[in-house]
Formats: structure tokens, C-alpha cells, sequence
């Protein structure tokens, strides 16, 4: 054979030779990734030869299939539509799916290992084996009050979020975000008509498809004054200690006075720090959080969740809805000293501070809770197919512990007296402890201000329920209607476990 030859038969093994290793790197090491890959239409298809299983609240389903006569064996339903949909996403025939049906899309699809011994068993039976159930940890009640409260706000806002969670465990009680959407056109077999629905939803301006609980950060306003109290606590100081007020503040280094939201607002020099919490002091807390310092500022918002980035609520193991971070933002100088302009700002809320509605409820849980941040979730459960077989239970666990047990009474105590006897009057509750901070804070010079609610419900000395509303560009009476709205959240948490 001469050289030519010889050198193409070279180069034809070769090629054969790197076919082979391809083929094998296919079949051996990316299968799997090509197999549930969110593109691949055939295998997504062939789902819906199997019952996809039901997602269920209380008892409940609130997702669920129902058999077809089509070449699609079975149609996703979604039969509360719009009230439930940013909990539940939403699984489209040949698309990427969202929310719980996302973050446990094999289980409900029947493709989880933690399902193999009831797919081998039906191999056996004979039977077709379903998807695994999963069960939510919602209040029914609490979601239905939350969603209707919302969406009927009584100043006449379209956008905001509600979120309540079970102090002492962590477990998500109700979860609405405003503008809803209904998930049902989504999930439509036929795909044409399903991907307009989903297009004019992503196209609209008010945001209908996010989850507004979990994502949207805000300026928190005067909710961000219980982080402010936790550090001035720590300090050294208590509830009858007095502070700094006056009308009119203007940090060292800013031309920007800072004033309270009426002349009524704390006018005299000092302040105790459980009036200024109960009035709303800005002037107060703006001089206290310059006194105590950018670093002690950032670091307790820190220690109660700021800044966390790897945070998800679904199952407490794994997975789950992402949450955007809360940020406290830069308040320092380009040469490492204290902004006290922006540091004075920053501690009513306001400047670059950013906070989620879970982040709120979060704080109000902690002090409900002694001090002691549980993690939050959204999957209570998880059933096989024939209902009889339990594969996972939530096991609550803490996150993180942003107080001491003394300093969150003394917060009890502060948040309490918002309710008695300050700002937060509509969460007030007959026969239960209800403590909160309102928050009313500037959006910009085009928009209105939002306004905020954070707080919590007790019944001898045990937390019920902690609740952040928020009402995006709300203006005035903003935060009183937030308030409002998280007393009649709290009502029906209360009802939904038997009281009155």
C-alpha cells in the first residue's frame, strides 16, 4: 500500500475512532441530560401516558389531570385558577414548566427514583403506574383571604404580594402575588394556542407571570426600623430608652433634611425607643442608625436574611422557588468610612435598601419566634401514586438565629405597641396578641410611595402566624390598607386552625 493511502486510512480510523468515543459519550454520559431535557418534545409528550399526580392543599386539589380522548392521554387542570398560580406554575405540554410543578416535576411525572419500587411493582399488576402527590403546606382559608384582599384592595392598587408563615416551623401559610393569571390556557394541548396565552402574559407591562412574594424587592420604608431596633437593643439600649428626635434631621455631609411623615410625629428632642418605633420616628431612627454605624446596620440585616442568595422555598431538603436577595446596599465612602447622608436614609428604609415580602414576614417570624428564624418551605409531604406510601415529611428546622431570646421580647413588646397604640391599628385581632410595623416608602418622583405591613399573631405567648403585605405604589393610606389586609390574612389562619 503506498504512503497516500496509508495516510487516508490513518485519517478514516481516526474519524471513526472519535465517532465511536462521541457515540459512547452519548449513550453513557448524556443521556440522562437529553432524556429530561426541558427541549425534548418526544419524551414530554410521552408523559401524558401517565396520570400526572395531583399538588393538593389541605386536602384539596388544587392540580390535578383529568383523562382526555386525544392522542394526550391526560390534561393538566388547574381548577382554582388564578388564586393558587404562583405557587403552582404552571406545566405546559411541550415547554419548560414553573413553580411547584418545576421543582417537582419528576415526582408528579412519576419518573423520581424515590418511585421506582411502585413502578416495578406495577410491572407486576399490570397497572399503569401514576405520578407521586405532593402536598402543600397552605392554609386554604388564609390563600383564598389573602388572594381576595388583594385583589380587592381598597386603594385601588394593582400590584403587591402577601405572604404568611408558620413562625415556629417555617411552613408558608398563604403565598399571593397581584397581578395573577390563570395557569389553565398555558397547559393546553393544543401548543399554538397555549403559546400566544403564555406570550401576551409575558408581553404585559404589569408582570402577571412573576412572583412578586418571592422576587420583587422594594424599598421597605419604616419595616426596616425593627432591624434598626434590633441593633440599637443589642447596643445596649431598651424599649424606655431615649434617642434622639426633633422635626428635622439632616445627617453630617447631607443637604437633605430628613422629616417625620406629620409635625405631630415626635417634635420633642428625645424619644423613648418604644414611641419611636410606635409613631414612626424617622428623625429617631435616622440619628440611630448614623450612631450605631454602617457596619452594625448591614450586619444585623444580614443576620436576619439580607443578603442571602442561595435561599428557595419549596421542599426544606432541596430545590424549590427561587428567592431574589434582600439588599441593604452600599453606605459607605470610597474610602471605607461611614456615608452618613445615605447610612441615615439606608435606616428608614429607604436609599438603595431593597427587601422581598418573605424577607418581612422572615423578620416578624424571628422576633414571633424568641428569636429563632426558621427555614421556610412550601412542600409539607410527599404520597405515591396509591396515596399509602410516604416518601418525604418536612422536618422544620432553624435557618438562623438573628437575636437572643431577651432582645426579641423587648421587639414583641415594640412591635405590640405599633399595634395598640400607633400606625398599625387595623391588625388588631379580639382576644390574640398582634404586634407589626407599617411602612410607607418613597418610589421615585413618577410613582407613588408603597406601602408595608410586617407583623405577627401570638395566643398565650405562642406565634400563630407572621405576615408581610406589600402594596407597590399604593400613595397614601398605602400602608394602613397593608395593615388591613395582613389582620384579615391573620383572622384566617387563626380560623383555619379552629379559633375565633
Amino acid at each position: 500500500m503506498n504512503a497516500p493511502l496509508r495516510r487516508v486510512g490513518v485519517v478514516v480510523m481516526i474519524l471513526f475512532g472519535l465517532l465511536f468515543a462521541n457515540l459512547n459519550w452519548v449513550q453513557a454520559y448524556k443521556a440522562d441530560e437529553y432524556r429530561t431535557s426541558d427541549y425534548n418534545g418526544r419524551v414530554q409528550v410521552a408523559e401524558y401516558d401517565r396520570q400526572r399526580g395531583n399538588i393538593e392543599v389541605a386536602g384539596r386539589a388544587i392540580g390535578t389531570s383529568r383523562a382526555t380522548d386525544g392522542e394526550l392521554k391526560f390534561q393538566r387542570s388547574y381548577p382554582n385558577g388564578e388564586i393558587y398560580a404562583h405557587v403552582l406554575g404552571f406545566k405546559p405540554v411541550n415547554g419548560v414548566p414553573t413553580g411547584i410543578e418545576k421543582s417537582e416535576d419528576e415526582f408528579l411525572a412519576g419518573n423520581s427514583d424515590q418511585l421506582f419500587a411502585d413502578r416495578v411493582r406495577d410491572l407486576f399488576t399490570g397497572n399503569d403506574t401514576a405520578g407521586g402527590n405532593v402536598l402543600l403546606t397552605l392554609s386554604r382559608r388564609a390563600q383564598e383571604t389573602a388572594y381576595r384582599e388583594l385583589t380587592r384592595n381598597r386603594v385601588g392598587v394593582d400590584k403587591g404580594a402577601a405572604i404568611a408563615i408558620d413562625p415556629r416551623t417555617g411552613a408558608i401559610q398563604a403565598l399571593v402575588s397581584m397581578p395573577s393569571f390563570d395557569p389553565n390556557p398555558l397547559v393546553s394541548h393544543r401548543t399554538d394556542a397555549a403559546g400566544k396565552a403564555y406570550e401576551a402574559l409575558e408581553k404585559d407591562k404589569d408582570g402577571p407571570l412573576k412572583n412578586r412574594a418571592l422576587s420583587e424587592v422594594l424599598p421597605p420604608g419604616s419595616t426596616f426600623k425593627v432591624i434598626d431596633s434590633a441593633a440599637a437593643l443589642e447596643s445596649g439600649l431598651t424599649p424606655n430608652s431615649n434617642i434622639p428626635a426633633g422635626p428635622s434631621y439632616t445627617a453630617p455631609t447631607s443637604g437633605t433634611p430628613i422629616r417625620n411623615a406629620h409635625p405631630s410625629i415626635c417634635p420633642e428632642s428625645q424619644v423613648t425607643l418604644i414611641d419611636a418605633l410606635t409613631e414612626s420616628c424617622n428623625t429617631g431612627f435616622a440619628q440611630l442608625g448614623v450612631r450605631l454605624g454602617a457596619d452594625t446596620i448591614k450586619e444585623k440585616a444580614r443576620a436576619f436574611g439580607f443578603e442571602d442568595t442561595e435561599l428557595t422555598v419549596g421542599r426544606l431538603n432541596e430545590g424549590g422557588l427561587p428567592v431574589a436577595p434582600s439588599r441593604t446596599g452600599e453606605i459607605k465612602n470610597p474610602d471605607g468610612s461611614d456615608d452618613k447622608g445615605a447610612l441615615a436614609q439606608s435606616a428608614i428604609g429607604q436609599n438603595n435598601v431593597r427587601m422581598t415580602p418573605l424577607q418581612g414576614a422572615m423578620i416578624a417570624a424571628a422576633v414571633a419566634n424568641g428569636g429563632s428564624q426558621m427555614r421556610p418551605y412550601l412542600v409539607q409531604q410527599l404520597l405515591g401514586p396509591d396515596r399509602t406510601t410516604i416518601h418525604y415529611t418536612a422536618a422544620p428546622r432553624e435557618l438562623r438565629k438573628p437575636v437572643s431570646s431577651q432582645v426579641a421580647q423587648s421587639l414583641q413588646q415594640m412591635m405590640r405597641s405599633v399595634v395598640e397604640n400607633g400606625t398599625g391599628t387595623n391588625a388588631q385581632i379580639s382576644g390574640y396578641t398582634v404586634g407589626g410595623k407599617t411602612g410607607t416608602a418613597q418610589a421615585g418622583e413618577v410613582s407613588d410611595d408603597h406601602g408595608w405591613f410586617i407583623g405577627f399573631v401570638m395566643k398565650d405567648g405562642q406565634p400563630i402566624s407572621a405576615v408581610a403585605v406589600a402594596l407597590e405604589s399604593a400613595g397614601d393610606g398605602g400602608s394602613a390598607e397593608a395593615t388591613r389586609i395582613a389582620g384579615q390574612i391573620m383572622k384566617a389562619v387563626i380560623a383555619d386552625r379552629g379559633g375565633k
